[in-house]
């Protein structure tokens, strides 16, 4: 009996063995390499993508606010489920930047904290749709864009649907406003995902002048340095206070699932504070309602609503070793530019001719201006009113902490940078 053997095997010559020659001059079949955008038939249509990506951002954001208000009014007996719904719809339009209309008047001061979930959402948002188009990495403008107004566009349609179904019942909204809103928001945030997803945010860093660079770069520095001190100073005020802060939460008488519910939305409003703590640090305040003042140099404020985040005001002004507090805004701005004199200099090398006084000066005053944007910008949008009549006007003024901020943090990064150069500079050979 023959071996068995296996199934086809192949022979010398070139021939199988089932006899069939095997043709050594055909063309191996090349498998094609996938784009860097990913494969054709891994894209989801545009459409498609944008409103998945802009349902499930919409969707993360609110319901950290349904739940918070739903401990809120966990004790009271007439809520209703729909009610309650309805109620975190208006908070999370509230969250966008869409003033709502009640009984009391307007209510536009928005919980920032919200704000920056949903941006951050928006953000990956961005991030989502340009993958699925297959936009990564192609430095295409064009293509970010087109995924970032997609994406504006289903989040608009998304904030003006739920202004109609708030407007049902409770507090109201203008469906134009937010559905305007949103689509501007969406937009806005997708596109940060949408650009640093597709390498456009590098082409355009790339081919900014180096001056620019580094001053657009001081100056966000130097602006978040001194949102973080006004974020600890008021984390020390409230912490300071925070029997009369106990004392407020009590006062509600909602039970401990109410109260935790009041201290989460007290928390929504932690960055408010810490922008306003920052307005405090730099001179021009803020106010706590019309014909009311919270500066450095005047405390003037009347009766205040029960909010646990003002057991931490000021009883009047600074004085004493209080005066130190006025140097945080300078110092802020001199430890920004030590970073871009140490920066500068690394780049430079040992081995380079040291650089002229105005390519480092340069970028230390352009840190002001960037440094006034961002503040002024932050402190806009923290401000809002809570009502009709004398709390109509509640936090600081956008654009004199922004003028202000400006002019204190270019001082404070010239000084900076001129003292280091000048303090670290090689001995001449």
């Amino acid at each position: 009996m023959s071996p068995v053997t296996p199934d086809r095997p192949s022979r010398p010559g070139g021939v199988r063995a089932d006899d069939r020659p095997v043709d050594r001059a055909a063309p191996a079949r090349r498998v094609p390499a996938p784009r860097a955008g990913g494969s054709p038939r891994g894209r989801a249509p545009l459409p498609v993508a944008a409103g998945v990506a802009a349902g499930w951002a919409a969707l993360t954001s609110y319901l950290p606010v349904a739940i918070v208000l739903g401990l809120v009014q966990l004790g009271t007996d007439s809520t209703t489920l729909a009610s309650t719904l309805r109620t975190a719809l208006a908070g999370w339009l509230l969250g966008h930047g869409v003033p709502l209309h009640t009984e009391s008047g307007p209510l536009g001061l928005a919980p920032l904290a919200l704000t920056v979930l949903a941006l951050w959402r928006l953000t990956r948002a961005g991030v989502h749709v340009s993958r699925a188009i297959g936009a990564r990495d192609t430095r295409s403008p064009r293509r970010a864009l087109l995924a970032a107004g997609a994406v504006g566009i289903a989040y608009g349609l998304l904030g003006a649907l739920a202004a109609v179904l708030v407007g049902t019942d409770g507090p109201d909204a203008s469906v134009i406003r937010a559905g305007a809103t949103f689509a501007v928001v969406g937009t806005l945030a997708a596109l940060v995902g949408a650009t640093r997803i597709t390498a456009v945010t590098r082409l355009l860093v790339t081919r900014m002048p180096g001056p620019v660079r580094d001053g657009i770069r001081t100056g966000l520095v130097a602006g978040l340095l001194l949102l973080g001190a006004g974020a600890g100073a008021a984390g020390l005020a409230v912490a300071t206070g925070g029997g009369d802060a106990a004392d407020m939460i009590g006062a509600y008488r909602t039970g401990v699932a109410g109260q935790a519910g009041i201290t989460l939305v007290s928390v929504a409003y932690a960055p408010n504070a810490a922008i306003w703590s920052a307005s405090y640090l730099l001179g021009p305040g803020f106010a706590v309602g019309t014909d009311t003042a919270v500066r450095t140099s005047e405390v003037s404020v009347g009766a205040l609503p029960a909010v646990p985040l003002l057991a931490g005001l000021p009883r009047g002004p600074v004085d004493g070793f209080g005066a130190l507090l006025l140097a945080v805004p300078v110092l802020a701005g001199m430890v920004a530019g030590w970073l871009l004199a140490r920066r500068v200099a690394r780049l430079a090398g040992p081995e380079r001719a040291p650089q002229r006084w105005a390519e480092l000066l340069a970028p230390a005053a352009l840190a002001g201006p960037v440094a006034g944007v961002l503040l002024g910008v932050a402190a806009a949008v923290s401000s809002g009113p809570l009502g009709a009549g004398r709390l109509a006007q509640v936090g600081p003024v956008g654009w004199q902490v922004g003028a202000v901020a400006a002019g204190v943090i270019a001082v404070g990064a010239l000084l900076g940078a001129a003292a280091t150069r000048a303090l670290t500079r090689a001995p001449a050979q």
